[in-house]
């Protein structure tokens, strides 16, 4: 995937930043959500302490059924009759003694015990030793067989090992088991299934712990012979074989989690840089704009890219171009207002400073009418100007409502034509008489742009003119058209006639009685409306005829 050349720029920029922090909190933030599933889910999976019990009953189950055979293979081929001086007398119905063959049972128990690598032990009636299969008898004695510890791997797996050792511990939950004791003498009866294997004749199965921590698995089985009582055979293993299965279940585990570790890294740094790092570019941007003496600083472009970021980049890039927008219209409008306000001051001043001067009364009477003339065309711009300057912020704030705009025509028509003067232009409302024409928007301002429009009619429209006003709907707007008689717009004007502080007035007319703002005002109104305003001369569409047409367009 192509980077793109704002984010490259965004990212030297970053790197040649030493207050620049390695990741951002969104990075942090994009890591932490990807790695908090997996991490729980490994966490879960070591606590094994159920899967360790099943381990655990299946290994003596297993032992069971050792030391089952073993058991039936000494009670079927290590016992022996004897009629005397028995050591081990078992006296059957027949008056016969039966006793184990120790010989035979010592091979027996080391070869068995050997084929099942577990120790295996026999003891008579009493709990007295027979035969272990840790101890070899020769010529010298006997010799204690003891288990090789594992082959090590090294230091470093050795390590590896020991931690692994102590987390286990500290995950799992340890059970309280009997402490395993290698009894001096040999004696069986000192364990308890033992015991209960010679009283009873049931198979008994303990689990004791070492001195060094590894559990050792016991199960005592009787030794029968036609449901005499001969002895007891202890088979046990220790746990090495659980503890190895355990952590190769971990280890298992533990790789899975290290290549989904790496995965959820991979993936966050790739969100991080399509979501963070194009979110900090913008952010970037959006403070070198309000810092910059530069008002067209570049914003970075990723309007592209078919996501969300590309949304907030596009509305970014036109919030900013709308911002620019207004900050040049503010900053026309106050030269405008200054130049305005510039003229009557000066023609003020001066016929203030002749005034002082002058002796001849009919020549001050007509300064003075002139003082006034300027006076009431500051005041007039001041108060077009107050009305344009907060325009914006009304309509802004205002909720907009339902507006009728026939039953608004009309009532300006009837106000116009509410004069005794008969040389007064008459305005005429064509319109449906079943449909009012509703909108949406403020109905004071509404009235005001046909006001204005109809102001501007009258003001140049001959003698008993005509000025009339046709209302329709379209298939989504309404349009509405403002004609008159008058001599028509000056061709190139067309557009110019919205402009602020444009006076193009008639004929005759006093000097300073419009502040050239009316029009302006309505483009601004109609325009917050979502509407257009428009002009031109009656005779490009209809020959013959001569005035102007304003058409004002208001969407549905």
């Amino acid at each position: 995937m192509r980077a793109d050349p704002e984010l490259r720029l965004a990212s030297a920029a970053s790197a040649a930043d030493p207050e620049r922090r390695l990741l951002s909190p969104l990075t942090w933030r994009i890591l932490a959500v990807n790695l908090t599933a997996p991490v729980v889910l490994v966490l879960g999976l070591l606590f094994l302490d159920e899967y360790e019990q099943t381990l655990v009953a299946a290994e003596l189950d297993a032992l069971r059924t050792q030391g089952e055979m073993i058991a039936a293979s000494i009670g079927e081929s290590a016992i022996v009759v004897e009629t005397e001086n028995a050591d081990f007398p078992v006296f059957t119905p027949s008056g016969g003694v039966r006793t184990v063959d120790q010989a035979s049972a010592r091979q027996l128990i080391r070869r068995l015990a050997d084929l099942a690598q577990l120790r295996a032990r026999l003891f008579d009636r009493s709990g007295a030793p027979i035969a272990d299969s840790r101890l070899l008898r020769g010529p010298g004695g006997e010799v204690q067989v003891v288990d090789l510890p594992p082959v090590d791997d090294g230091p470093v797996l050795r390590n590896l090992r020991n931690a692994y050792d102590v987390v286990a511990t500290r995950l799992g939950r340890q059970p309280d088991l009997e402490p395993y004791v290698e009894q001096p003498d040999g004696n069986g009866s000192a364990y308890q299934e033992v015991a209960g294997a010679l009283d009873s004749g049931e198979i008994g199965d303990a689990v004791r712990r070492r001195a060094d921590g590894q559990k050792i698995l016991t199960v005592a089985v009787p030794v029968q012979f036609y449901k005499q009582m001969v002895g007891a055979v202890l088979v046990s293993r220790d746990g090495r074989n659980i503890d190895q299965r355990l952590f190769d279940v971990r280890r298992s585990i533990l790789v899975l989690f290290g290549w989904v570790l790496g995965l959820s890294i991979l993936t966050s740094a790739y969100l991080a840089g399509t979501i963070g790092r194009p979110l900090r570019v913008l952010a970037e941007a959006a403070q070198r704009i309000r810092h910059s003496k530069n008002r067209r600083s570049p914003l970075p472009d990723l309007s592209r890219r078919r996501d969300e970021i590309g949304e907030l980049s596009a509305a970014l890039g036109e919030m900013t171009q709308s911002l620019w927008t207004r900050l040049d219209a503010i900053e026309q409008f106050a030269a405008d207002v200054a130049h305005e306000i510039k003229n009557p001051l000066t023609s003020l001043r001066s016929a203030v400073e002749t005034v002082a001067r002058v002796k001849d009364p009919e020549q001050q009477k007509k300064l003075m009418s002139i003082i006034l003339d300027d006076v009431g065309r500051l005041n007039r711009l001041i108060s077009d100007i107050s009305d344009a300057s907060r325009l914006d912020a009304e309509l802004s704030r205002a909720e907009m409502s339902s507006v009728p705009l026939i039953r608004v025509l009309k009532a300006l028509a009837e106000m116009q034509n509410a004069t005794d003067d008969t040389a007064a232009p008459r305005v005429t409302v064509i319109g449906p008489d079943s449909d009012e024409l509703e909108v949406d928007g403020l109905e004071g301002r509404l009235a005001q742009v046909f006001r204005n429009l109809i102001g501007n009619a009258v003001s140049f429209s001959p003698p008993q003119g005509r000025i009339t006003v046709r209302a329709a709907r379209g298939e989504r707007s309404v349009r509405i058209d403002v004609d008159d008689e008058g001599p028509g717009i000056p061709p190139g004007k067309e557009q110019a006639i919205f402009d602020r502080f444009y006076s193009e007035r008639p004929t005759g007319e006093k000097f300073g009685t419009h502040s050239g703002l009316g029009l302006s005002i309505s483009k601004q109104i109609v325009a917050a409306h979502h509407g257009t305003i428009s002009a031109k001369n009656r005779r490009d569409d209809e020959p013959g005829q001569r005035g102007a047409r304003f058409t004002v367009i208001l969407p549905t």
